[in-house]
């Protein structure tokens, strides 16, 4: 699956430009970002619950487990796992619960990611939270890995806290004030969502080579 199209996301990086100062800078220093793709099936789900609320790296190391214990992380082998196995991959209770209800909510058919796929974005946005398991945080991001340029998840504070270095705040916004702040980039927040992770990927990336690849 791939993302929107180059010309499509430099029209947008274009016109966020035009509006803002922060994105303008973002996309002066990183052209037109990478779109975090992803199939719209359950892993890419699944993959986001369990990297939630954890460090990058531990979160990687987890999921790795989780791929080598089910072999395939689908619907049936969450549901006909043991919490045992689950949890010895690092997953915690919560995170087991969330799965599950997700993946049953998939078999019963009161979740068809098809028909979310295809659907406007309130119907889908819909559909999606009303899951148990399923936040707003993660249902606009499962939107965004599906090509959505106006998905945005609120409250990110990856997000936050670049537009607070690129328009070299003291502090960053609340997530409510930013939320609202974001309105004015409609209907290409999701494209000012990817400015933003691009362009503090990159400056994190340019400090660690500048450290010598993180050696003391």
């Amino acid at each position: 699956m791939s993302g929107p199209d180059p010309d499509t996301l430099h029209e947008a990086c274009t016109w966020l430009s035009a509006r803002d100062t922060a994105l303008a800078r973002a996309f002066e220093g990183i052209g037109v970002p990478q779109w975090r793709v992803g199939a719209p099936d359950y892993a890419v789900i699944a993959r986001m619950i369990a990297f939630q609320q954890i460090t990058t790296k531990a979160a990687a190391s987890i999921w790795g487990r989780v791929e080598t214990a089910l072999g395939e992380v689908c619907t049936d082998a969450v549901l006909g796992a043991d919490e045992e196995t689950l949890r010895a991959c690092g997953l915690s209770r919560p995170k087991i619960r969330h799965l599950r209800s997700i993946a049953d909510a998939i078999h019963t058919g009161a979740l068809d990611l098809a028909r979310v796929h295809g659907a406007d974005m309130e119907a889908a946005r819909k559909e999606l939270v009303a899951v148990k398991g399923i936040g707003p945080w993660t249902a606009d991001l499962f939107l965004l890995s599906c090509g959505r340029l106006d998905a945005f998840p609120q409250g990110d504070v990856g997000l936050m806290e670049s537009y607070r270095l690129l328009s070299e705040a003291e502090a960053r916004h609340e997530a409510k004030a930013f939320t609202a702040l974001a309105d004015a980039w409609r209907p290409y927040r999701g494209v000012a969502a990817h400015l933003l992770w691009g362009w503090i990927n990159a400056e994190r990336e340019k400090a660690y080579a500048a450290d010598g690849g993180g050696r003391a």
